[in-house]
């Protein structure tokens, strides 16, 4: 895919999140890996006005947040731009509010094994970082911490976010997250759900080799 591809794709996406209730505003942000360089969704722009050249371009070896374009990055860079550095089988980072998510997030209650789709984020649950404000590095350090074995993770009192191998996978994986999210806040209202044992999720993680789409990896559905 070229980098205007990729550009019109970033875009496409966050307008998807948006119809479809997972963001609001331009709370949520895009990263997709081009080569050496990160592509991410720039501040405060209304997706509906944003344009490709409007994508910001950062080195993958960038300490210090200097991007090329007309718009500045996302002032979450940081922890896109680190997931990918310690990540290298990531290509995309998505960003969101999303309702239950938040909820959760808000409430700081990790996802437990309630359904066994929690296996397709690598392991028996969600976990949420701990706390630190927007745009930090110590955010991003939070972060990194928690996706330790795992492909997502909730962020306390901000948000969640996902990550995968193309961007069609991180989308997918954050929709997931939501649809997951959603289903036990709700089953907390009624006593809480009985959880899948450690070997059960275990078993369903290596089954997903050869479930859904292709496989699990690339692409699962139920």
């Amino acid at each position: 895919m070229s980098e205007l591809e990729i550009r019109r794709s970033i875009i496409d996406h966050c307008r998807q999140m948006n119809a479809t209730g997972l963001n609001q505003g331009t709370s949520g942000n895009i990263s997709v890996r081009h080569g050496d360089r990160m592509l991410i969704t720039p501040s405060s722009i209304p997706y509906d006005e944003m344009t490709p050249d409007m994508i910001a371009s950062l080195s993958l070896a960038s300490t210090d947040g200097v991007w090329d374009g007309p718009k500045k990055p996302s002032v979450e860079w940081r922890f896109h731009l680190d997931i990918m550095r310690a990540r290298p089988e990531v290509n995309s980072v998505v960003h969101t509010h999303s309702t239950f998510a938040t909820i959760l997030a808000m409430a700081r209650k990790p996802i437990p094994a309630c359904h066994y789709m929690i296996a397709a984020f690598g392991g028996n649950d969600v976990r949420v970082c701990n706390y630190a404000r927007y745009g930090t590095q110590e955010l991003s350090v939070n972060v990194i911490k928690a996706l330790e074995g795992r492909s997502a993770c909730l962020m306390a009192n901000h948000g969640m976010l996902t990550t995968g191998s193309s961007l069609e996978k991180a989308m997918w994986a954050a929709v997931e997250l939501e649809t997951i999210a959603k289903q036990y806040y709700h089953t907390l209202l009624i006593g809480g759900p009985v959880l899948l044992a450690d070997d059960e999720i275990a078993g369903v993680a290596k089954s997903f080799g050869t479930y859904g789409h292709q496989s699990i990896r690339e692409k699962a559905s139920a």
